[in-house]
């Protein structure tokens, strides 16, 4: 009768030298409780093992894998609602500056402005005349006029723009 090896399924010849405990083809000893070969169809090449979490973790990766790949390539399928530009979105009060081209405050309050972060709207008052109807309005002998929410600042004070605008100043 043919042995036939665990490992590399090699059949025993009658003309091979080796030991009859070894595998003339592998190398390796055969099952040393087994005297009778395994059965055909069977394959014990390698040890079977349990996989235990190792098979699962496999199969975790691929969907990890699969979901990552879904976000990458969907994001373009669910596009990011746009924040509204402008005071609305930060709740920053309606700033209004009422100013002249030349002046040197005023030149100050947009570098202040600009050094913060606040969004302001300029009103020219030698430009525009409605833009020095609401100038006179408000009280305005001179520039800078500022008009934070429902506060008028007049001329140019650093520290009552501060007061005014603290929750929304960057520096």
């Amino acid at each position: 009768m043919s042995q036939r090896c665990p490992h590399c399924h090699y059949v025993r010849q009658p003309d091979d030298d080796a030991p009859d405990w070894q595998c003339p083809a592998c190398t390796k000893a055969y099952a040393k409780a087994a005297a009778v070969p395994p059965p055909d169809g069977t394959n014990n090449a390698r040890p079977r093992h349990s996989m235990g979490h190792q098979g699962g973790v496999g199969r975790w990766l691929l969907v990890l894998l699969a979901f990552g790949a879904a976000l990458w390539f969907g994001r373009t399928l669910f596009p990011a609602t746009a924040a509204p530009d402008g005071p609305a979105a930060t709740g920053q009060p309606e700033v209004r500056l009422y100013a002249t081209a030349w002046c040197g405050y005023c030149r100050l309050t947009r570098d202040f402005f600009a050094a913060n972060g606040i969004q302001y709207v300029e009103h020219d008052i030698e430009q525009s005349s409605e833009a020095l109807k609401e100038h006179r309005k408000l009280g305005g002998n001179g520039v800078p006029l500022i008009v934070v929410g429902d506060d008028v600042v007049k001329g140019w004070n650093e520290a009552a723009l501060r007061r005014l605008l603290a929750p929304w100043l960057k520096g």
